[in-house]
């Protein structure tokens, strides 16, 4: 099994102004994020639009993600939904292409239990053979995975990481202690840009970052310099781009990062309904930030 270690981009997912998937475009940036360093690409994860990519579109963008990967850096197949039997179909999509990973996010809307959310994951886990990482994030879900039921799942042979979007040390000290005392690999990688520092401080082996579209390189060198102990060179990086990081969320993911990317002329302006583009009035404020650190 491939190390999850490092920075991993929540890539967005290119479209042309009629929200055709540009294809000529992922390539392009995945050929950047090679070139700059980062260690994995998450295709079709919350920010490469997998709510609104229908099934034939999303294994599409997975299939030709992981071809221009090329087996240079780690592969992670977005395959999570809110319906059990259809993150089942994504995994065995995702295991039928060659993916190593699937990145599994907790059913939206519908609100499931604990027992519920343990059901959910052991049955994908089953269904196919492919490591599965977990991914909590109660702000977008309205369902948080508390670290009780994760430490019920770290068990399983296919279930080999979480993805914690809970800006809560106490809350991701815990999964990192669990993770230390589990029998097998079972990584704890940070899912929120703005606490990431902290998260890979306190013992976090990543991030998978919607920052590392605009900077990869540079989230890149704040996470290999946090795993090498030098915290202090990591934090005078990191401390340029905070204000980078909380403008990447002034409105849902991934609106803010696609203009920005639209800005610096990798992607065209497509976006999927029920997103819309960047509201004009937030325009100035990234691109004075932008400006300031030289991404323009």
């Amino acid at each position: 099994m491939q190390e999850l270690k490092g920075s991993f981009v929540a890539l967005v997912t290119p479209m042309k102004s009629n929200g055709e998937i540009d294809f000529p475009a992922l390539k392009q940036l995945v050929d950047w994020h090679i070139e700059s360093g980062t260690h994995g690409i998450v295709s079709v994860g919350t920010t490469g639009e997998s709510s609104t990519l229908n099934f034939n579109d999303h294994v599409k963008v997975l299939e030709k993600t992981i071809n221009y990967i090329d087996n240079k850096i780690v592969a992670i197949a977005g395959t999570g939904a809110n319906s059990t039997d259809e993150a089942i179909e994504l995994s065995k999509a995702a295991t039928l292409i060659g993916y190593e990973f699937a990145l599994s996010v907790t059913p939206y809307y519908n609100k499931p239990s604990q027992q519920g959310l343990e059901a959910h994951f052991i049955k994908i886990a089953d269904s196919a053979d492919i490591k599965n990482i977990l991914y909590n994030v109660p702000s977008r879900t309205a369902c948080d995975l508390k670290p009780a039921t994760v430490n019920k799942l770290i068990h399983h042979e296919n279930i080999v990481g979480i993805k914690e979007a809970v800006d809560d040390p106490k809350r991701y000290k815990v999964l990192i202690e669990m993770a230390k005392n589990s029998s097998k690999s079972f990584y704890v990688l940070s899912g929120d840009d703005p606490t990431f520092f902290d998260f890979m401080k306190s013992g976090g082996d990543g991030v998978i970052s919607v920052a590392a579209n605009i900077i990869p390189s540079q989230v890149a060198n704040i996470a290999i310099t946090l795993l090498g102990g030098n915290h202090k060179d990591a934090e005078e990086v990191n401390q340029r781009y905070k204000k980078l990081f909380e403008l990447l969320f002034i409105e849902s993911n991934p609106i803010p990062v696609k203009w920005m990317l639209k800005k610096m002329l990798k992607i065209d302006n497509g976006i999927r309904l029920p997103l819309t583009t960047l509201q004009k009035k937030n325009h100035a404020s990234i691109e004075d930030e932008m400006l300031k650190l030289d991404l323009l």
